[in-house]
């Protein structure tokens, strides 16, 4: 915030900034803004491995996953991805911390529309099956390499810089998935399809 307000005093002053301060300034905003969403990252996956879990309320998966789609609605567009979101009958119920299971299908939902081919497709599940609920993120894509999806739940794990396994380029998004998973006794396995990309299934 202190960086912020002296870029924004600098470029504020009476007499016109050069253009090179302009452009300066417009990067470091820019920085100062993958900074926070790293830090905020970090303070997500440390609340869920410390089994913080603040406002505790039963939630149901499926609206979660399309509040989380709708908001990407633009993104999705720009893209092309045909996006598929279905729910068994009666869907699926969890109790946790609203704030932190958002944050866990967001994560998921984020990975599925990033590392993605445009004009690819995503499909979103949610049920129970032996007296567990499910949520089910599957996409299409290039064939990658099993062990290697695997590992993706680990923090700073990625299959190049530009697949799936990267939050902000961190590397954190899946291993956030997986933690918050953890911190409600549940879990997250990842996978790669036969025909391409990966499947991620939340179980609780």
């Amino acid at each position: 915030t202190t960086m912020r307000a002296s870029l924004d005093v600098a470029v504020a002053k009476p007499e016109p900034a050069p253009p090179q301060t302009l452009a300066l300034a417009g990067r470091l905003r820019a920085e100062l803004a993958e900074i926070d969403q790293l830090l905020d990252a970090f303070l997500f996956l440390a609340r869920a491995q410390h089994r913080s879990l603040p406002g505790q309320t039963v939630l149901p998966l499926d609206y979660v996953a399309a509040t989380a789609i709708t908001e990407r609605a633009g993104l999705i567009s720009v893209r092309g991805l045909t996006v598929r979101a279905d729910s068994d009958p009666g869907g699926a119920w969890v109790q946790g911390s609203q704030a932190l299971i958002a944050r866990m299908v967001e994560n998921v939902i984020d990975n599925a529309v990033s590392h993605n081919a445009d004009g690819g497709w995503i499909q979103v599940r949610s049920g129970t099956a032996g007296g567990q609920a499910l949520l089910v993120v599957e996409n299409g894509g290039e064939v990658l390499d099993q062990d290697q999806v695997r590992e993706l739940s680990q923090p700073f794990r990625r299959i190049g810089a530009d697949r799936v396994g990267s939050a902000r380029g961190a590397g954190l998004g899946l291993s956030i998935v997986a933690a918050i998973a953890g911190a409600h006794g549940g879990s997250l396995r990842l996978t790669g399809r036969r025909e391409g990309g990966w499947r991620g299934i939340m179980r609780r």
